[in-house]
């Protein structure tokens, strides 16, 4: 599992502290860090529940690269209109969050503008991807599961960022309950708990 990473400054507990980057989300990382190609300079990264938008929102802005507006969707349409007028004023990128189905724009004016932006789309996560999704958050919530409990984990839970946050999550609870660290027993309990099954082999 030798991802590409993008480090973060840390954040509040309980969730990912970095941006974990592989097959569902290399193109859009890449995208990001040439904001002077998009047209009009507008981008719009529409993602999956939890599939750290806000993240690379925050990254995008830390980094210098422009402005964000991250839940663009659920955004004054009138605000977020004047703020692409002003972007565009000051030759300044502006990047756009949204969930990947259900946002409708109703200004015609912005619909207009939004419509030429550059569309990007984090996908879902491949095996590898999962399991790194699986340390972050581990690493967020201090749980030593390491890379052969994360293997052992996506190759039987359903493969989503979502699911890699709520897994981490009922395994910590799990844990805790137990007064017992995390192990094989506790995983296995987990995965039955969020409808994952036994794989042959392994643990």
């Amino acid at each position: 599992m030798a991802a590409p990473q993008i480090p973060l400054p840390l954040g509040p507990a309980m969730g990912p502290r970095r941006i974990v980057v592989g097959g569902a989300n290399a193109a859009v990382v890449e995208a990001l860090q040439a904001p002077e190609t998009w047209p009009y300079r507008t981008a719009i990264v529409l993602a999956p529940a939890r599939a750290g938008k806000s993240l690379l929102a925050g990254w995008f802005v830390d980094a210098g690269l422009g402005a964000a507006v991250d839940d663009a969707h659920l955004a004054d349409e009138t605000a977020l209109f004047h703020q692409w007028n002003r972007a565009q004023a000051e030759g300044r990128a502006l990047l756009l969050t949204a969930p990947v189905a259900g946002w409708r724009v109703a200004l015609p004016d912005l619909a207009s503008r939004l419509g030429a932006a550059l569309r990007l789309e984090i996908g879902v996560p491949d095996d590898a991807m999962f399991a790194d999704l699986i340390l972050a958050h581990a690493e967020a919530r201090a749980l030593p599961i390491g890379e052969e409990g994360a293997r052992y984990l996506a190759r039987r839970a359903e493969r989503s960022h979502l699911a890699a946050e709520q897994l981490v999550a009922a395994i910590d609870r799990l844990s805790l309950a137990r007064k017992a660290p995390p192990g094989p027993a506790i995983w296995r309990e987990a995965l039955e708990e969020l409808g994952g099954g036994a794989a042959p082999g392994g643990l």
